[in-house]
């Protein structure tokens, strides 16, 4: 079977980054998969449960997507991969600022769990090959942007709350 450029040869992985791979797919399954539904194929994890707490839970859900989304950029994901990457947690965090709306679509995409078979596939598949750094950049600003309107979001609510409260 011949390689296209499509499809360039797997990579090889060294030690450290067969040691990152797992650790991230364990850390994406306690985050996406880890507890199920009693009489169900429903799965869930702390990802979904932190949601629950509106606005805070999301702010949290999103810094720990960011942050596995680092460990795989140091361990030589590629642009492209990273930018799908972001685009996963974008597209999560976007939806999870509604609430139940959001957590009910936590439930079913698993943002961290499909970044890691994106990573998975771009180690021994050889696939989303490519630097997308402009793209990278602007979904990171877009991130960047969804976070401070989460705190604008709970400094609004707060506030509403603490002035019905104290009459303040």
């Amino acid at each position: 079977m011949l390689q296209n450029e499509q499809n360039p040869p797997p990579l090889v992985l060294s030690a450290k980054q067969e040691k990152s791979l797992f650790w991230l797919d364990k850390t994406a399954d306690l985050l996406d998969n880890r507890f199920r539904i009693p009489g169900t194929q429903i799965r869930f994890g702390f990802d979904f449960l932190i949601g629950l707490i509106p606005y805070v839970g999301d702010m949290i859900g999103l810094a720990v997507s960011g942050l596995l989304i680092l460990v795989m950029a140091r361990n030589g994901a590629s642009g492209m991969v990273g930018l799908r990457m972001a685009g996963n947690i974008l597209l999560d965090a976007m939806v999870g600022v509604f609430p139940i709306i959001g957590d009910l679509f936590d439930l079913r995409y698993k943002a961290n769990t499909r970044n890691v078979k994106l990573l998975q596939q771009h180690y021994h598949e050889g696939k989303h090959q490519g630097s997308a750094i402009w793209a990278i950049l602007l979904i990171l600003l877009a991130l960047a942007v969804v976070f401070f309107l989460m705190i604008y979001v709970i400094w609004q609510l707060f506030s509403w709350i603490f002035q019905g409260l104290f009459g303040v």
